[in-house]
């Protein structure tokens, strides 16, 4: 796909605004209130009840190998690109098949509590034809950002199924747009219309225990209250799993999380 003016009339006409052109184009979306679970009085929690959840996952199997992406269909991706390719990431596994990328949250133990929604944004940054980071969280009510930092048209395309869809293209570098998620989603996902490879996934909370893994694939979820809880890992490749644990006041409990490599 080559990047040239038609590419952003299409984007407007698609949105039904044309004319507004360097000045960013929504489809939906917008910022809606926040759920009821986040518009209560927050809880208050004494450190001394509560504990934290560590742990790390891994990939049973073999993953398939990454493949090439070619990024020269459009001209200013391939000066960006240093050999205008990149590798798929569906899978990054490392040493004794940790897995990166994953989205580790409380999914069931934490009913009827809430908890204050942090002010500064979480942001999503399109650079060199490529979304980084590839997975966030983000808690409902608080602003969310896709930013264009190269010097060329991206287009953000957010695909929710429960919050509402919202279709952005940035047309110029720095262009930078808000958004806020109005309830709890796992996942969202944010494609890029004009580049089909850009991938990333945003994982929407009504509370703040939630992580991402890094290479090494661990997670922490700290200042937990004392409780039982399922925990869910999302892949973008491997699906969900989940594990129980139990946490105590001023405990650290460790829950070891797993994926076997799906059949093709």
């Amino acid at each position: 796909m080559r990047h040239v003016p038609s590419t952003f009339a299409r984007l407007l006409g698609a949105c039904a605004v044309a004319g507004v052109a360097f000045a960013g184009v929504a489809c939906g979306g917008g910022n809606a209130p926040a759920s009821s679970a986040d518009t209560g009085a927050a809880t208050t929690l004494d450190p001394a009840s509560t504990g934290s959840v560590t742990g790390r996952v891994v990939l049973a199997g073999t993953p398939p190998a990454a493949q090439t992406i070619r990024v020269d269909g459009d001209k200013t991706c391939a000066t960006l690109v240093p050999g205008a390719e990149r590798k798929t990431e569906s899978y990054v596994v490392g040493d004794g098949g940790t897995l990166a990328n994953v989205f580790v949250y409380v999914k069931t133990g934490l009913e009827g509590r809430s908890f204050p929604v942090p002010s500064e944004p979480v942001v999503v940054d399109q650079q060199r034809c490529w979304y980084t980071p590839r997975v966030v969280g983000v808690r409902v009510g608080q602003p969310f950002q896709v930013l264009n930092s190269d010097p060329l048209l991206h287009n953000v395309r957010a695909e929710a199924a429960i919050n509402q869809p919202f279709n952005q293209g940035q047309p110029v570098q720095g262009v930078r747009y808000s958004h806020t998620f109005s309830t709890d989603e796992v996942m969202v996902a944010l494609r890029c219309d004009v580049h089909a490879w850009m991938n990333a996934w945003v994982g929407v909370m009504n509370h703040p225990y939630f992580a991402v893994t890094g290479a090494d694939g661990a997670f922490s979820l700290p200042n937990l209250p004392a409780g039982t809880y399922t925990v869910e890992a999302w892949h973008e490749a491997a699906g969900t799993t989940t594990g129980t644990v139990t946490v105590t006041a001023q405990g650290t409990a460790t829950l070891a999380l797993s994926f076997a490599v799906p059949e093709a």
